[in-house]
């Protein structure tokens, strides 16, 4: 199971003492509605004083502010030990350094945590279906420059695979790269189709030798008293999944 309140969830895995992660729900701020209450997100029509506000909440519980992404459903990697000025463009972040929390929102995509045995390397990844089937697990694996086989992933909340309805292009997209992926689809209608985001992650991390893999018990769609949905709400918040290397064990 995993730690949890209604304002925040604690990964239940077997990352090292030195590995911190948090993810928010949307409880715990003061943002009104529709992005009650603790959206994270300063791109979605919130009024930008509730959103630092918000931040502020969340900067209490980390060693730094996170490093902030604008995201775009791609699969470059920012490196969160190399400050960059402006806007830094990327779906995922990774840290070989203490202290750099690597964060990712979501509100509805899949957040996937990563870290490895030694406790050496973090790494966040926002993979929605258009990240995932282009490689954006991949890359982040790639930039945290250890063997795969060490590392260890969790993924955070996401919609639930009994809510994930897509069209035959997303489901022949994953067909393409691997068949295998056929199994993460339930037909659903005409031309559309049920997918699995966590099985579908789960496929693409062992295929690069990550067998340890927790959470992707959540839907976000469904639980609408913890998580924002965007598929749900339409206008609505965004969450966070954060992670990073600490002296504290």
């Amino acid at each position: 199971m995993n730690k949890a309140s209604n304002e925040l969830i604690i990964p239940d895995w077997d990352a090292p003492s030195t590995v911190k992660a948090i993810i928010t729900t949307r409880n715990g701020g003061v943002s009104d509605a529709p992005y009650a209450e603790m959206n994270l997100g300063d791109h979605v029509g919130d009024a930008s004083d509730a959103v630092n506000q918000n931040r502020a909440i969340l900067r209490l519980l980390l060693p730094n502010e996170p490093v902030w992404l604008k995201q775009v459903h791609g699969v470059h990697v920012a490196n969160a030990d190399i400050l960059a000025d402006g806007v830094i463009e990327a779906d995922a972040c990774v840290s070989h350094s203490k202290n750099n929390v690597c964060a990712v929102m979501t509100a509805d995509c899949l957040p996937v945590l990563l870290c490895d045995d030694a406790g050496t390397v973090v790494g966040a990844a926002h993979a929605g279906w258009r990240g995932l089937v282009s490689g954006v697990i991949e890359c982040t694996v790639k930039s945290m420059h250890v063997p795969p086989v060490s590392l260890m992933a969790y993924l955070g909340p996401a919609i639930g695979p009994k809510r994930f309805e897509v069209g035959e292009e997303v489901r022949q997209a994953f067909m393409d790269h691997d068949a295998a992926a056929q199994d993460a689809f339930v037909p659903h209608g005409e031309s559309k189709w049920l997918a699995d985001i966590y099985l579908l992650a789960r496929q693409r991390l062992a295929a690069l030798g990550i067998t340890r893999v927790y959470g992707g018990n959540f839907c976000t769609y469904t639980d609408n008293e913890t998580f924002f949905s965007y598929r749900r709400d339409g206008v609505t918040g965004r969450m966070a999944s954060l992670i990073w290397l600490s002296d504290d064990t």
